[in-house]
C-alpha cells in the first residue's frame, strides 16, 4: 500500500492569480507559509519558516480565486508531486508543489471580520481529474 498525503495550515503568503492552460482548464498556484517554533540547547527562541507551493485546478482553482486572499490562514490537504522542466539556461529544474484536493478557510479574507467569503469549504469537495482526452502536459501550465 502506498500513501502520498501532504497536510498544512499557515497563511497564503499572496493574491491569488487564476490562470487558464491552452485547452481551457483553470488552474491556479500560490505559497503557503508555515512557521516552527521550538526553544534551542541555549535556551533561546527560535522560529523557522517554510513555504510550500500549492496548485490548484479546475473548479477548485475557481473557488481559490473568488475566496482567498494574502494572508488568511488555511488548512490545505493533498498529494506531493515533483515536476520538472528545461530552464532558459538550458538546465533541469525541478518543484515539488502540493496538488490540493481539500481545504478549510480558517479565517476572513486578510482576516477582515466583515468579509462575504465563507469560512469554511467543505472537506468532501475533491478536486476532479481531468479527463484521458484533456491530460495535462507539462507545457500546458502557465507559470
Amino acid at each position: 500500500m502506498d500513501l502520498n498525503k501532504a497536510q498544512i495550515i499557515g497563511n497564503i503568503t499572496r493574491d491569488i492569480e487564476l490562470k487558464e492552460t491552452p485547452n481551457g482548464m483553470k488552474v491556479t498556484n500560490f505559497w503557503v507559509a508555515t512557521n516552527r517554533n521550538w526553544t534551542d540547547w541555549n535556551g533561546m527562541r527560535q522560529e523557522q519558516t517554510e513555504f510550500h507551493n500549492v496548485v490548484l485546478w479546475g473548479k477548485l482553482a475557481e473557488i481559490a480565486g473568488e475566496y482567498l486572499s494574502k494572508g488568511q490562514k488555511v488548512y490545505i490537504e493533498g498529494r506531493l508531486q515533483t515536476r520538472s522542466w528545461e530552464g532558459q539556461d538550458g538546465s533541469k529544474r525541478y518543484t515539488t508543489e502540493i496538488v490540493w484536493e481539500n481545504m478549510i478557510m480558517l479565517g476572513n479574507r486578510g482576516e477582515a471580520s466583515s468579509s462575504s467569503a465563507p469560512q469554511w469549504a467543505t472537506p468532501t469537495t475533491k478536486q476532479s481529474k481531468p479527463d484521458a482526452e484533456e491530460e495535462i502536459s507539462i507545457e500546458d501550465i502557465p507559470f
